[in-house]
């Protein structure tokens, strides 16, 4: 059946494409024809992977929403190799067929200075540092923080990121002026109140998630009217909900995944900053905001296939293919900021940075030694003497009756005893 139905959409869909190249004449512009033609051959991609493309972990609001954006990861991807690819110079004019604006190098915000929360010095506004820093990242911090609380589920595992991006700020402004912001604009805006608040409201979220009883019905068996709206409604929600239980010191293999998880969330953080910088957009522009849209979606279908992939190994015996693809994304973007500007990421950093970062590096590598190795071998032998000493002191019991001679042996007097009987 969805074999029969992409050949029909494709059939319909190749029709109305040739219907409007024929109706109008083709213009004499070669950018146009190009960048219409890619984004013709890229919708028709777009409706064959929405019908044919495997299914992931997700059915609601549909299993096509989904493969669709499984769809949009391969052509981003895509777009990445190809941006790879060219020189420095080529990539950031290419730009400019996705937007004339871009392709100019912008000049980067340096959020620090003057860093009083009250300024004496300014009688008309003394609280002028605070607002100015209160822009539009504001929300976009407390929103993207609640959507990968969904994501993660977990709220150790949220804080720790969010603290652990803090310190990466810290200690790469030496790199992007971006980076550079006041203490309280660290700690209390962005940690405290726009990261830790997004995190508690996605935390009651997902405890009303984790309660709500799911027992669906069909659309017509409903009676009235505000039932099939409220039917509707909850068509956006998950068919089931699964509990993240991820338990990183149970075992080596969650340890080793619950870091990699964290390394590749902070790397893709890292990615937004650092490609804004070297491909010249603007951080308003609707580029930053659609690739983050797209992070949003792809990002709790991979988190749901390496949970299952963590939990249940022998039912889900390989990792799911949208995780495969965001690895594989936030990496190609790494590359390109490699390539593009390696003087920038090969600044040398602070000592001090240097150090902190060395012994906080000996401190999770010793903890990891002593968790599940050091700890497991000594309380391995501990068992194992604890054990030895039970056996011996049966054994001594056994062997003594109290006055020095032997039960074993009485025992067998008196089977001797009763055989003669007998």
């Amino acid at each position: 059946f969805r074999r029969a139905h992409t050949l029909t959409v494709l059939f319909i869909l190749t029709c109305a494409l040739g219907y409007v190249t024929l109706l109008e004449e083709t213009p004499q512009d070669t950018a146009y024809n190009t960048k219409r033609g890619i984004v013709a051959s890229i919708l028709v991609f777009l409706c064959f992977g929405v019908t044919q493309a495997k299914d992931g972990p997700f059915s609601r609001p549909h299993p096509a929403y989904w493969r669709f954006w499984l769809c949009v990861s391969v052509v981003y991807e895509l777009f990445l190799i190809f941006i790879l690819f060219q020189t420095v110079q080529d990539g950031r004019q290419f730009m400019k067929y996705i937007d004339p604006h871009l392709g100019v190098p912008l000049p980067e915000r340096d959020y620090g200075g003057n860093c009083l929360i009250y300024d004496p010095g300014n009688e008309t506004d003394p609280f002028h540092n605070v607002w100015d820093k209160l822009d539009g990242f504001v929300p976009a911090h407390f929103f993207g923080w609640y959507l990968k609380t969904l994501m993660i589920r977990d709220w150790w595992m949220c804080m720790i990121i969010s603290v652990m991006f803090e310190f990466l700020e810290y200690s790469l402004e030496h790199q992007l002026p971006n980076f550079s912001e006041c203490w309280w604009d660290h700690w209390i805006m962005d940690v405290i109140l726009c990261n830790g608040l997004g995190i508690y409201c996605g935390m009651k979220t997902l405890s009303w998630l984790s309660l709500k009883t799911y027992k669906w019905q069909g659309l017509w068996n409903i009676p009235t009217y505000k039932g099939k709206m409220k039917r509707i409604v909850f068509q956006f929600t998950p068919y089931s909900w699964v509990k993240f239980e991820w338990k990183p010191a149970s075992s080596l293999r969650r340890w080793l995944a619950v870091c990699g998880i964290i390394f590749v969330f902070l790397l893709a953080e890292l990615n937004t900053f650092y490609l804004k910088f070297v491909l010249w957009m603007p951080p308003e522009h609707y580029l930053v905001l659609l690739r983050l849209v797209f992070f949003v979606n792809v990002g709790g279908v991979a988190m749901r296939e390496i949970y299952d992939f963590m939990d249940d190994p022998k039912f889900h015996k390989k990792l799911g293919q949208q995780a495969w693809l965001v690895a594989a994304i936030t990496a190609t973007e790494f590359l390109i900021v490699v390539k593009y500007d390696p003087y920038t990421l090969t600044l040398s950093l602070p000592f001090y940075i240097t150090q902190c970062w060395i012994l906080g590096i000996i401190l999770v590598l010793t903890w990891t030694a002593w968790r599940f190795f050091i700890r497991d071998i000594t309380l391995r032998y501990k068992e194992i003497r604890r054990q030895k000493q039970e056996h011996k002191y049966e054994k001594d019991k056994c062997l003594s009756n109290g006055d020095g001679h032997s039960s074993m042996l009485e025992e067998q007097n008196g089977n001797k005893l009763r055989e003669r009987k007998l």
